[in-house]
């Protein structure tokens, strides 16, 4: 079965002395459902994991500026079938349909409140905790918040 490693992050900023986080709503076609998650996206070739976050969050919110908190990472797996795009990709390059994925995610603060979304999602928020918690989609997202949301605040 084909393994994928992706890198994510918890981006947030701060506002009149509150966190806000930033997430990005997917459309609904394809592998997607209309999800609310994180900046996300799989390692490439002679990448470090500094190297994909950085890329990533520039290529999907064109957020250049961030400061990568340390000492934090979270982690999530999950499986999920290629569909459309991927799936012809995938089938070109002789690879498999059923992916196992590892999704690292780290936190990084920016100072920019404009986001310029990317054409691979249809929305964005910059939302408190409790109303983060509650528009991200799925449970492994929700974990990776809470975990982000307690090492700030046991750290800044």
């Amino acid at each position: 079965m084909p393994f994928e490693k992706s890198v994510g992050a918890v981006v947030f900023r701060r506002e009149k002395g509150k966190i806000k986080y930033l997430l990005l709503q997917h459309p609904r076609s394809g592998i997607y459902r209309g999800h609310w998650d994180f900046p996300k996206g799989h390692i490439e070739k002679g990448e470090s994991w500094e190297d994909t976050l950085r890329r990533e969050v520039k290529e999907e919110t064109g957020i250049t500026k961030l400061q990568i908190i340390p000492g934090f990472s979270a982690w999530i797996k999950y499986f999920y079938r290629a569909k459309e795009r991927e799936k012809k990709e995938r089938e070109e390059a002789g690879k498999g349909m059923n992916i196992f994925k590892i999704v690292t995610y780290y936190l990084a603060e920016t100072k920019s409140k404009k986001v310029k979304l990317s054409f691979e999602h249809i929305n964005y928020e910059w939302l408190g905790y409790r109303e983060a918690l509650e528009r991200i989609t799925y449970k492994g997202a929700k974990k990776v918040l809470e975990k982000a949301n307690r090492y700030l605040a046991g750290n800044i």
